[in-house]
């Protein structure tokens, strides 16, 4: 496996992977009717994003050549989000695996880009909000709780279903 800058020409490849990850690890801990409200907003997403400077995009990638496969994609936001509880300088907005290989360290992996990216441009302190089926996967690379919130899952035709979210920090060192 690689990780490596993400591309235009991964954007297809991002969005399978963002769509396998809801419906495969989110049942873990949400009921059918959040996931499919979760997965829904998979198809309004901006993955043009990519090339946008205010975020960095990041893949894992298995393989090689033409048999070469994207498993799993992370999103550094560098700009200072709004909404938290606590202070961050940037936020994480994805960290997502297909989940025939999760936890087998793609997502430690791509965390560990985003971290050295952010560490590079001089980002001190990292925040996120994490699904719950997620929360452990963040404690365990040192990102602690600081709340936990109501959040409306996009693209589901308006009925607003709502799901709990938890939000995290961490300092880098």
């Amino acid at each position: 496996m690689q990780v490596r800058v993400a591309t235009e020409d991964d954007i297809e490849a991002i969005r399978r992977v963002h769509e396998a990850s809801i419906r495969g690890l989110g049942p873990e801990t949400y009921d059918i009717e959040q996931v499919d409200a979760w997965a829904a907003g998979v198809e309004s997403a901006d993955y043009a994003a990519v090339t946008d400077e205010g975020y960095y995009y990041t893949v894992a990638e298995e393989g090689s050549g033409e048999a070469a496969a994207v498993v799993g994609f992370g999103t550094l936001a560098r700009d200072e989000p709004d909404g938290y509880a606590a202070e961050v300088d940037a936020e994480v907005t994805a960290v997502y695996v297909h989940p025939d290989v999760a936890r087998e360290g793609v997502g430690t992996a791509l965390l560990a880009d985003l971290e050295r990216r952010a560490r590079e441009e001089g980002i001190d302190r990292l925040g996120l909000t994490a699904s719950t089926n997620a929360v452990a996967f963040y404690e365990a690379h040192g990102y602690w709780r600081v709340r936990e919130r109501g959040h409306e899952f996009s693209g589901h035709e308006g009925t607003g279903v709502e799901g709990t979210v938890v939000e995290m920090v961490k300092t880098l060192d």
